[in-house]
């Protein structure tokens, strides 16, 4: 069980991208009061979590309403991941309009930035590889993660440094985008796999 944790985790902390997204959430506080700074970090925590928890258990009914197999999933959710960490590779950057401070901690904080579809697409591989139990142990000690990190950001830009904080980032997207080449490659599998041949 430890074991399968562990193997969950380290994904799902690669999809996440604690440290990558910190410069933005640093960027998107910067200049607020701390009380206002711990209202964003409690209210975007609570939307990733209540999003991610509510994919994990109703990712597979949606699936089978509307005829997608695992296979299927897989396949699109590896491009998604590759596509994804190319966007971050090749140098791009999110922007955002000027907003008021509680409002960032829905969006764009809690979602994408905490939990977007890389997450997502990461819990429901986990959860047909290990189950529901442990994905969500992987997913809730990730936001946990991300909690910490919010909280100290200001000492941990001041340690690493922007430029540090952007390096480390790259290196994440890159293992991500290697772990969408996985997805694809086994999803191809599980679909060569479903298909029947005439006559057996």
């Amino acid at each position: 069980m430890l074991n399968e944790i562990l193997l969950a985790f380290i994904p799902m902390f690669f999809a996440m991208d604690s440290v990558g997204i910190l410069p933005v959430f640093a960027g998107l506080t910067r200049g607020l009061p701390d009380a206002d700074k711990r209202n964003i970090i409690v209210q975007s925590l609570g939307t990733a979590t209540i999003l991610a928890i509510s994919f994990i258990f109703l990712g597979k009914v949606i699936f089978n309403f509307l005829g997608i197999s695992m296979g299927d999933f897989m396949i699109a959710g590896g491009m998604i991941l590759f596509c994804l960490s190319m966007v971050d590779l090749m140098g791009q950057t999110l922007h955002t309009r000027k907003m008021k401070p509680l409002e960032l901690a829905a969006v764009p904080i809690g979602t994408p930035l905490i939990v977007g579809p890389a997450v997502l697409t990461m819990a429901l591989m986990l959860m047909n590889q290990y189950g529901w139990a442990v994905t969500l142990v992987a997913v809730l000690s990730n936001i946990a993660i991300v909690g910490i990190v919010f909280l100290f950001s200001d000492r941990f830009i001041s340690i690493i440094g922007p430029s540090g904080s952007r390096a480390l980032s790259k290196v994440m997207y890159l293992l991500l985008a290697a772990i969408g080449v996985m997805m694809v490659r086994k999803g191809i599998l599980v679909v060569i796999s479903t298909v029947r041949v005439p006559g057996q």
